[in-house]
């Protein structure tokens, strides 16, 4: 029987208690006036750090969304990071509105963590998709194929969260970090991918087919 559990981030049980501690104190002292901006913003973080559970589709070539958000650029680019060649790059931008879980898109072995420092602009900008820190994974498909999912920092996303080691072995729809406050996930997969999202739409992590292999 599967065990039933909180539909919450761990990462978040700190926030969320310090928030509600301040909420029930300044409610019992009597301090209305700060209580219930307390109330508002010990929602706001409970939301924030929801984890649902996803029905994944298990068809082995499909590559589903390793986040939630929406689609904010779909190009050929030659990446020189991971791969030092031609990819595809599919980037999500998550709001604070979204699901902040990251998820794995397909099964496979994880070869390499990549992490850089850098700066904290604007997520979805053109100098935080080059200057922002950011934490990549590469990973290998059981049917060979190489991709990277790379979580990217933001202007209030301070803080990258990675549960992943190299030689781990993935299956998708894992959860496998997260990134508090909001930022970006940028997903590089083989340009001989078949493109199954169009920009501007709303993807789900664990859920929605970003691509499938030729």
């Amino acid at each position: 029987m599967t065990q039933p559990r909180i539909p919450l981030a761990r990462e978040g049980y700190p926030f969320i208690a310090f928030a509600a501690f301040v909420t029930l104190i300044t409610a019992i002292l009597g301090y209305e006036f700060f209580s219930w901006p307390a109330l508002l913003i010990t929602t706001f973080i409970v939301a924030f750090f929801r984890d649902p559970e996803r029905m994944t589709d298990a068809t082995p070539e499909k590559l589903i969304s390793p986040a939630d958000g929406k689609i904010i650029i779909i190009e050929e680019v030659f990446d020189d990071i991971y791969f030092q060649q031609q990819m595809l790059k599919i980037s999500i931008f998550m709001n604070i509105f979204n699901v902040h879980v990251n998820r794995i898109p397909i099964d496979g072995e994880i070869e390499k963590i990549v992490y850089q420092p850098g700066q904290f602009y604007s997520a979805d900008s053109k100098k935080g998709a080059l200057l922002n820190e950011r934490c990549g994974v590469i990973l290998k498909a059981k049917s060979g194929e190489q991709m990277a999912f790379v979580q990217v920092a933001g202007l209030i996303a301070r803080r990258i969260v990675n549960w992943l080691e190299p030689a781990d072995t993935v299956q998708r729809g894992e959860r496998f970090g997260l990134i508090r406050f909001g930022s970006r996930v940028d997903f590089y997969i083989p340009v001989t991918s078949n493109v199954h999202i169009k920009l501007g739409q709303k993807v789900r992590a664990g859920q929605t087919t970003i691509a499938s292999f030729s």
